[in-house]
C-alpha cells in the first residue's frame, strides 16, 4: 500500500528579496507566506525548518499513541514539541538535528515501558527514518 501527500511552493522573486507561498493538498495551510525573512530573520510566516519539526512531532506522537493502544491502553495525553536544527555546512546549510521534547501521562502504564515505547516511536516513525540528522528524545512521563 503506498499512501502519496501533496504540497506546493511557489517561490517569486530570487534570493533575500523572494516571497513564496506553500501550501498543503489539504488546505491546511494555503499560500502561506516564506521566504528569507521567515527562514533567518523573524519575519511573519513559515519556513521549512518549522514545517518539518510539525511533521516530526506529529508523527512521533501517532506513532506513540498507536504503539500504546496496541499494548492495550485505551486512555492517555502525549504532548510533543520538536526543535528543528538548521546549521551553516560549507555553502549551504544542513538539517542537523531534531530534538523531540516529550510529556505523557497514561493511566495505567509503569514509566519502564512509557520509555520502551517512546523510544522505538522514536526510531520507527516514518518521518524519524526520513531525516538523515540526529534525533534526540526528552521524555517526561507523568503517570
Amino acid at each position: 500500500m503506498t499512501i502519496k501527500k501533496h504540497g506546493s511552493a511557489t517561490y517569486e522573486g530570487l534570493g533575500k528579496s523572494g516571497k513564496g507561498h506553500v501550501s498543503t493538498e489539504s488546505g491546511a495551510l494555503s499560500a502561506q507566506p516564506y521566504g528569507f525573512n521567515t527562514r533567518f530573520e523573524d519575519g511573519n510566516g513559515t519556513n521549512p525548518e518549522e514545517l518539518i519539526a510539525a511533521a516530526h512531532a506529529s508523527c512521533f506522537t501517532m506513532a506513540l499513541a498507536f504503539q500504546l493502544a496496541d499494548a492495550g491502553h485505551e486512555d492517555g495525553t502525549l504532548t510533543t514539541d520538536a526543535e528543528v536544527s538548521l546549521e551553516k555546512d560549507g555553502d549551504g546549510f544542513t538539517v542537523t538535528k531534531s530534538a523531540l521534547s516529550l510529556k505523557g501521562k497514561v493511566p495505567g502504564l509503569d514509566e519502564a515501558k512509557f520509555m520502551e515505547l517512546a523510544d522505538k516511536a522514536k526510531a520507527n516513525c516514518p518521518i524519524s527514518k526520513l531525516l538523515n540528522a540526529e534525533i534526540t528524545l526528552d521524555a517526561t512521563f507523568e503517570g
